[in-house]
Protein backbone atom coordinates (compact mmCIF):
# COMPACT_ATOMS: atom_id res chain seq x y z
CA UNK A 1 0.00 0.00 0.00
CA UNK A 2 1.47 3.49 -0.83
CA UNK A 3 1.47 5.94 1.88
CA UNK A 4 1.33 9.22 0.92
CA UNK A 5 2.04 12.61 3.26
CA UNK A 6 0.10 15.49 1.94
CA UNK A 7 1.49 19.35 3.36
CA UNK A 8 0.20 22.31 3.48
CA UNK A 9 2.49 25.48 4.17
CA UNK A 10 1.39 28.94 5.51
CA UNK A 11 -1.74 29.88 5.72
CA UNK A 12 -3.36 27.20 3.67
CA UNK A 13 -5.03 25.97 6.96
CA UNK A 14 -7.18 29.37 5.94
CA UNK A 15 -8.72 27.53 2.35
CA UNK A 16 -12.25 28.33 2.22
CA UNK A 17 -12.17 32.30 4.02
CA UNK A 18 -9.01 33.38 2.55
CA UNK A 19 -9.55 35.16 -0.48
CA UNK A 20 -11.89 32.60 -1.83
CA UNK A 21 -12.10 34.35 -5.12
CA UNK A 22 -8.69 33.04 -6.06
CA UNK A 23 -8.41 29.82 -3.70
CA UNK A 24 -12.52 28.74 -3.89
CA UNK A 25 -14.63 27.92 -0.79
CA UNK A 26 -13.19 24.76 -0.03
CA UNK A 27 -12.11 24.37 3.31
CA UNK A 28 -8.31 22.60 3.72
CA UNK A 29 -10.57 19.44 5.87
CA UNK A 30 -12.90 19.49 3.02
CA UNK A 31 -10.16 18.67 0.07
CA UNK A 32 -8.47 16.10 3.24
CA UNK A 33 -11.40 14.67 3.10
CA UNK A 34 -11.98 13.77 -0.58
CA UNK A 35 -8.25 12.86 -0.64
CA UNK A 36 -8.97 10.36 2.01
CA UNK A 37 -11.71 8.97 0.20
CA UNK A 38 -9.65 9.15 -2.63
CA UNK A 39 -6.85 7.51 -1.21
CA UNK A 40 -9.19 4.88 -0.09
CA UNK A 41 -10.38 3.98 -3.35
CA UNK A 42 -7.38 3.41 -4.41
CA UNK A 43 -5.30 1.42 -1.42
CA UNK A 44 -3.26 4.12 -0.39
CA UNK A 45 -2.86 5.56 2.77
CA UNK A 46 -2.42 9.34 3.29
CA UNK A 47 -1.46 11.84 6.21
CA UNK A 48 -1.95 15.34 6.39
CA UNK A 49 0.17 17.58 7.30
CA UNK A 50 -0.36 21.53 7.99
CA UNK A 51 2.17 24.25 9.48
CA UNK A 52 2.55 27.66 9.36
CA UNK A 53 6.32 27.29 10.09
CA UNK A 54 9.13 26.46 7.31
CA UNK A 55 11.14 24.39 10.29
CA UNK A 56 8.39 22.55 11.16
CA UNK A 57 6.94 21.54 7.46
CA UNK A 58 11.15 20.65 7.28
CA UNK A 59 11.18 18.37 10.23
CA UNK A 60 8.05 16.85 9.11
CA UNK A 61 9.74 16.05 5.68
CA UNK A 62 12.66 14.63 7.49
CA UNK A 63 10.66 12.52 9.03
CA UNK A 64 9.13 11.55 6.17
CA UNK A 65 11.63 9.49 4.89
CA UNK A 66 10.88 6.66 7.51
CA UNK A 67 7.19 6.99 7.11
CA UNK A 68 6.11 7.66 3.43
CA UNK A 69 6.41 6.25 -0.08
CA UNK A 70 5.89 9.75 -1.48
CA UNK A 71 5.12 13.70 -0.75
CA UNK A 72 1.91 16.00 -2.08
CA UNK A 73 3.18 19.63 -1.03
CA UNK A 74 2.02 23.29 -1.28
CA UNK A 75 4.48 25.40 0.26
CA UNK A 76 2.32 28.31 -0.35
CA UNK A 77 5.17 31.04 -0.57
CA UNK A 78 7.72 29.15 0.36
CA UNK A 79 7.62 27.68 -2.85
CA UNK A 80 8.82 30.67 -4.29
CA UNK A 81 11.99 31.83 -1.76
CA UNK A 82 12.57 28.31 0.72
CA UNK A 83 15.83 27.12 -0.08
CA UNK A 84 15.79 25.57 3.12
CA UNK A 85 12.95 23.33 2.22
CA UNK A 86 14.37 22.77 -1.70
CA UNK A 87 17.08 21.06 0.30
CA UNK A 88 15.12 19.13 2.75
CA UNK A 89 13.10 18.23 -0.27
CA UNK A 90 16.47 17.01 -1.95
CA UNK A 91 17.57 15.50 0.72
CA UNK A 92 14.89 13.12 1.55
CA UNK A 93 15.09 10.83 -1.29
CA UNK A 94 11.13 9.76 -2.10
CA UNK A 95 9.31 11.56 -4.62
CA UNK A 96 7.68 14.98 -3.80
CA UNK A 97 4.90 16.32 -6.19
CA UNK A 98 4.67 20.15 -5.86
CA UNK A 99 1.02 21.36 -5.99
CA UNK A 100 -0.43 25.10 -6.36
CA UNK A 101 -4.42 25.66 -6.57
CA UNK A 102 -3.69 28.91 -8.78
CA UNK A 103 -2.04 29.23 -11.95
CA UNK A 104 0.72 30.81 -10.09
CA UNK A 105 2.85 32.16 -13.10
CA UNK A 106 -0.03 34.24 -13.86
CA UNK A 107 -0.01 35.77 -10.78
CA UNK A 108 2.73 38.05 -10.50
CA UNK A 109 6.49 38.23 -11.18
CA UNK A 110 8.07 37.26 -7.63
CA UNK A 111 5.72 33.72 -7.89
CA UNK A 112 6.89 32.67 -11.38
CA UNK A 113 10.36 31.75 -9.34
CA UNK A 114 9.33 27.97 -7.68
CA UNK A 115 12.18 27.21 -5.83
CA UNK A 116 11.26 23.81 -5.29
CA UNK A 117 10.42 22.82 -8.58
CA UNK A 118 13.93 21.20 -9.44
CA UNK A 119 13.90 18.83 -6.06
CA UNK A 120 10.56 17.81 -6.90
CA UNK A 121 9.20 14.55 -9.29
CA UNK A 122 6.69 17.19 -10.81
CA UNK A 123 4.67 20.72 -10.56
CA UNK A 124 1.07 20.94 -10.81
CA UNK A 125 -0.53 24.50 -10.97
CA UNK A 126 -3.59 25.38 -11.87
CA UNK A 127 -6.54 23.75 -11.42
CA UNK A 128 -8.26 24.58 -7.54
CA UNK A 129 -8.70 22.15 -5.18
CA UNK A 130 -8.24 19.40 -7.77
CA UNK A 131 -4.61 20.43 -8.02
CA UNK A 132 -4.42 18.08 -5.01
CA UNK A 133 -5.68 15.47 -5.96
CA UNK A 134 -4.01 15.03 -9.05
CA UNK A 135 -1.08 15.27 -7.13
CA UNK A 136 -2.40 12.47 -5.10
CA UNK A 137 -2.88 10.36 -7.80
CA UNK A 138 0.58 11.34 -9.60
CA UNK A 139 2.39 10.05 -6.39
CA UNK A 140 0.20 7.22 -5.49
CA UNK A 141 1.16 6.29 -9.90
CA UNK A 142 4.80 6.66 -8.84
CA UNK A 143 4.84 4.45 -6.13
CA UNK A 144 3.24 1.85 -7.74
CA UNK A 145 5.46 2.05 -10.72
CA UNK A 146 8.31 1.70 -8.17
CA UNK A 147 9.01 3.94 -5.33
CA UNK A 148 12.08 5.79 -4.65
CA UNK A 149 13.41 6.25 -8.22
CA UNK A 150 16.11 8.55 -8.94
CA UNK A 151 14.39 12.48 -8.73
CA UNK A 152 15.64 14.74 -11.76
CA UNK A 153 19.09 16.09 -11.07
CA UNK A 154 18.87 19.31 -9.00
CA UNK A 155 20.26 22.41 -9.63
Amino acid sequence: MARILVVYGPNLNLLGEREPHIYGRESMQQINAKLAEFARREDAGVEFFQSNSEGAIIDRLHAARQTSDAVVINAGALSHYSYALRDAIAAIQIPVIEVHMTNVVARGEFRTSLVLAPACRGVIYGFGANSFLLGLRAAIDLVSDGARTPKPEAR
